[in-house]
């Protein structure tokens, strides 16, 4: 047996520095993050820094038992960098069953150290073994490359064919001495390279893990309007991923809300595995990564479920189907659950949205239906007025006329009076019934009644009025716009009335870029700047309140400004009708 060196001390201790080293940070890496990955990393390389001290012992001591020990965990060490690697693209669970291959290196290192007495052939199928269960893992990386894109997965997939090749020439060179101590430092590098490329592979995926859930949860800020369907669209567009779906916690199970890519089938008849998925995650609160092997090959091969919180009073999940599963997988517990939060209050946002806009939607119908029976009711009246009111005094002035003829001469003054008195009455309901329901507008048209209602303005108010109506046939309005307008005409020459003080007054109707423009400019005092900064641009009076309520409602906008040097500027704006 060769002599165990000091340089090859130093070597071996150098290499067990290094693998030590890693197990322990996997080791901390589990800890903070609880992810299996980790947890088999860390067992992969605290047994290979395991063999390393036994194999340093059998030099040292030429005790067969080390050598046996050095063999057996060698063994295991390369099954537990195999399974490591499928629990990383896999996501593969624990078996009992798995236990029978830990007897393997067990049986076949007694077999080759204690039972044959030909160096190489028990060498030769140890490195045969061990080179190919480390190939087997170097494919598993290799073939998530394929499927990833991933560089890191490259790295690993390469370093582990070379290391593969480095096993095999144990027998011809470092057993018999040919390497020392440099065999030492080339297993201590791909250890190394190992290491390395496993921490590239976390952070790579960590960032893509970080990707999905920024995809997921863009734009939810304070003014998003993220809905159900955009957010399903997102994870389409990352790797791996072949749909998503929204699942509710109801009285019988999971039910089913709504779907993207393969998750659009599953309202049909929810898939066991997604009921599974959905229920764990609305059992747990927390997220769940589903990585058993389908029955079907077409199906998913990975399930991930995150919980997005009390949605419209029950809770509610995501669950993402895929072929990779570590963008879930190597994520934060917390991050996952804070993403879902995220997403959830969104969502509920939304409904609380489109329940509002649903809620406004209603108001303004109804605010229309009130409208139009408002006016029904004012033309009724108006015509009540007109045909039934007035035509009783037209009789009653008839009879007091008839009267006056025959009374004695005393008398007549007073029938004079009457029959003053009737006349007032009589003008007063037909103003009355005008006010009401302009008769001009529904017999003529907007142009002339607006005409009409601005000279009789002039003649009760005083106040001069400058009209200018661009010339050519009427606005093509609606019936309801050409009411808006002259109610909006009305109410803005009694508000010059009321409170202006104005002396003259600017009436303008013109038409723009397929719009009906009408405009009141008044000299007067104007408005307080208080009333120009309510919230939501409301005016602070009820008249124009409403004015502006019926033109919104029709699709126009009343603007109100400031005239300089003292005044105000209505300006009232509807589409043309096509």
């Amino acid at each position: 047996m060769q002599v165990f060196t000091t340089a090859e001390a130093a070597a071996a201790l150098f290499q067990a520095t290094i693998t030590f080293g890693l197990a322990l940070l996997f080791g901390f890496l589990y800890r903070r993050y609880r992810k299996d990955h980790f947890l088999w990393w860390a067992v992969a390389f605290g047994l290979y820094g395991i063999g390393l001290g036994a194999i340093v012992s059998f030099l040292l001591t030429a005790t067969w038992g080390f050598l046996y020990a050095h063999q057996v965990v060698t063994g295991w060490t390369a099954l537990a960098l195999l399974y490591a690697a499928l629990v990383f693209e896999r996501q593969l669970p624990w078996r009992a069953q798995y236990l029978w291959l830990l007897l393997f290196p067990v049986v076949w290192a007694y077999v080759a150290i204690f039972g044959l007495d030909n160096f190489g052939l028990a060498a030769g199928t140890t490195v045969v073994f061990l080179s190919i269960t480390t190939i087997w893992t170097g494919w598993i990386f290799w073939r998530y490359r394929a499927g990833t894109g991933s560089s890191a997965a490259l790295f690993l997939a390469v370093t582990l064919g070379l290391w593969a090749l480095h096993h095999l020439d144990y027998p011809f060179l470092r057993a018999r001495g040919a390497w020392n101590p440099w065999g030492y430092f080339v297993d201590a590098l791909f250890v190394l390279a190992t290491g390395i490329g496993i921490l590239m592979l976390v952070l790579e995926e960590f960032q893509e893990g970080l990707k999905t859930l920024t995809a997921l949860s863009a734009d939810l800020g304070p003014g998003s309007s993220e809905t159900l369907e955009t957010l399903l669209q997102r994870p389409l567009g990352l790797r791996g991923v072949r749909g998503a779906g929204v699942l509710r916690s109801g009285s019988t199970g999971p039910d089913f809300v709504r779907g993207s890519g393969v998750a659009e089938g599953w309202g049909d008849q929810l898939p066991s595995r997604v009921a599974t998925v959905a229920a764990s995650v609305f059992r747990s609160g927390s997220s769940v990564l589903d990585g058993r092997p389908a029955a079907d090959p077409a199906a998913p091969a990975f399930l991930g479920g995150i919980p997005l919180g009390i949605v419209g009073g029950s809770p509610m999940a995501l669950v993402v189907a895929g072929d990779v599963a570590a963008a879930f997988a190597v994520l934060d517990q917390s991050i996952l659950a804070a993403v879902g939060a995220q997403i959830g209050a969104a969502l509920h946002k939304a409904d609380l949205s489109r329940a509002l806009e649903q809620r406004r939607v209603d108001l303004e119908r109804l605010s229309v239906r009130m409208i139009q029976q408002h006016e029904e009711q004012r033309r009724r009246l108006g015509r009540e007025l007109h045909d039934e009111t007035a035509q009783v005094f037209s009789a009653l002035k008839l009879q007091l006329g008839t009267l006056r003829e025959v009374v004695p001469d005393p008398l007549a003054p007073r029938f004079d009076r009457l029959l003053e008195l009737v006349d007032m009455g009589s003008r007063s309901i037909r103003n009355v019934a005008e006010d009401l329901r302009p008769a001009l507008l529904d017999d003529l048209g907007l142009v002339p009644a607006l005409r009409a209602l601005v000279a009789d303005f002039q003649e009760w108010s005083g106040v001069a009025v400058d009209m200018q109506i661009e010339e050519g046939p009427s606005p093509p309005v609606g019936p309801a716009a050409e009411l808006a307008m002259f109610r909006a005409v009305q109410e803005g020459l009694a508000n010059v009335a009321r409170h202006a003080q104005a002396a003259t007054v600017q009436v303008r109707l013109v038409r723009r870029e397929g719009a009906i423009c009408l405009t009141i400019d008044d000299d007067g005092v104007g408005m307080p700047p208080a009333d120009f900064n309510r919230p939501g641009g409301r005016p602070g009076r009820s008249g124009l309140f409403g004015m502006q309520e019926r033109i919104e409602l029709l699709g126009g906008r009343v603007l109100l400004s400031p005239r300089s040097p003292s005044g105000l500027s209505l300006a009232i704006e509807l589409p043309e009708v096509r």
